[in-house]
């Protein structure tokens, strides 16, 4: 588990995180949120103990990750996946923290087996692409088979198969009983893999929830409805309040009603229904309104749009 009291980071007058609270429980994939700047990356630092906090803590399993010896078997990460030397092999590279976390050497062999980098274990790193270094950064989050595991942006540069591998193998670690907390800015990749959000404007939390819950709170939301009188049902609606647009066939898509009180209307004029299902908002839109006042960088024209 990892707990967070109160977190706070500055660098001067500037303020990286403020009091930040929450709780990341095992058995969970947790997606951590944020527009750019909002102070993912100093979080996940501070939890680890590579920046020390101005003030409040962060622990792991009960205790500060640098009171924990030989660190790799309470804690894997993956924060910076060029963050390694070029020079070594992938191999020579897994053997050095295995060696300096007091891990079998077999450990090295099986997680690159795990991570598809068994071919390539003697090439140097230098060589690598993007989505290779990922590869090998998920390999040394798992060397020490870690009950929490932390994940910064980890399908950066993986191709479409390697995104999937990565969902599968979060949602796995997981299903053991494990922490994971897993930093992204792809909204439609937590859509596909987290269970539960933290999500975090100019260091101060926003929201910790499900992601249903999370997704709910968007203005997005509608109901389909689907009936052999879409005109009449769209007339009855729109009367109500409703704001509905027709699609193609007997489809209708409903805002600023439920589900249930179309349901009642429809009822009450004798209108056959053969859909009516509710719609949340999509992840990315409501992360984007309930992150809009947090947004430190936000574009005012299309790109390229130079007239």
């Amino acid at each position: 588990m990892i707990e967070v009291n109160q977190l706070t980071k500055r660098y001067g007058e500037v303020t990286a995180v403020n009091g930040l609270t929450f709780t990341v429980r095992p058995g969970y994939v947790t997606g951590f949120l944020g527009p750019n700047g909002a102070g993912k990356s100093t979080t996940m630092r501070m939890i680890l103990g590579l920046n020390r906090p101005t003030s409040g803590s962060a622990t792991i399993d009960g205790r500060p990750f640098a009171r924990h010896r030989a660190g790799l078997r309470h804690a894997g990460a993956l924060l910076d996946a060029s963050d390694v030397h070029g020079g070594r092999s992938a191999a020579a590279h897994l053997s050095a923290l295995a060696r300096s976390n007091g891990l079998p050497r077999c450990r090295v062999g099986e997680v690159l087996r795990d991570v598809g980098l068994e071919s390539v274990a003697r090439r140097r790193v230098a060589g690598f692409s993007l989505g290779m270094r990922q590869r090998l950064g998920i390999a040394a989050a798992l060397l020490g088979d870690a009950p929490v595991l932390l994940f910064d942006e980890p399908v950066n540069g993986l191709d479409p198969e390697g995104v999937r591998w990565v969902r599968g193998l979060f949602r796995r670690l997981a299903g053991e009983g494990r922490t994971v907390l897993v930093s992204s800015h792809l909204m439609s990749e937590m859509e596909h893999t987290a269970d539960r959000l933290i999500v975090i404007g100019r260091g101060e939390l926003i929201a910790a929830e499900s992601l249903t819950e999370f997704a709910a709170r968007g203005t997005g939301a509608s109901v389909t409805v689907r009936t052999p009188d879409p005109a009449e049902l769209a007339a009855v609606l729109a009367h109500a309040g409703a704001h509905v647009r027709q699609d193609e066939g007997a489809g209708l898509t409903v805002t600023g009603l439920s589900a249930a009180r179309i349901g009642e209307l429809a009822y009450e004029r004798r209108i056959l229904l053969y859909e009516l299902a509710p719609r949340a908002a999509s992840l990315e839109q409501a992360f984007m309104e309930l992150t809009a006042e947090s947004a430190d960088y936000r574009a005012t024209s299309p790109a390229g749009d130079r007239r």
